[in-house]
């Protein structure tokens, strides 16, 4: 079982940026998805998440309106559209996947920079 995020990087203020999650040795198709990022000195944070019914989302107040969630069923995949990137984006992202009981896995995080 395994998440593997993609897509991270060094932008500057303003950029967009695609976060790409794929899970391997399971099904997602079960499982709710979200999107949480650490910031050094935080503590790791919900940024947005996914739930099985597809328009089902939730997203932090930080990013509303700038980041969009989604999933692909098919590709055992979850993705994060990154727009209008601010400085305070600057984090770990991980993706996760829960449906309950044991059965909750986490990517090992990609490195977003926002930076001038």
């Amino acid at each position: 079982v395994q998440l593997v995020e993609s897509g991270g990087g060094l932008v500057q203020p303003g950029g967009s940026l695609r976060l790409a999650c794929a899970a391997s040795g399971f099904t997602i198709r079960r499982y709710n998805l979200s999107w949480h990022r650490q910031a050094p000195g935080k503590e790791r944070e919900l940024v947005a998440a996914v739930a099985i019914a597809e328009d089902n989302t939730v997203y932090a107040d930080s990013v509303k309106g700038r980041f969009t969630i989604s999933r692909d069923n098919a590709k055992n995949m979850v993705y994060l559209q990154m727009n209008n990137l601010k400085l305070e984006d600057t984090a770990v992202y991980y993706c996760r996947a829960v449906r309950g009981g044991p059965y909750d896995y986490w990517g090992q995080g990609t490195q977003i920079t926002v930076s001038a």
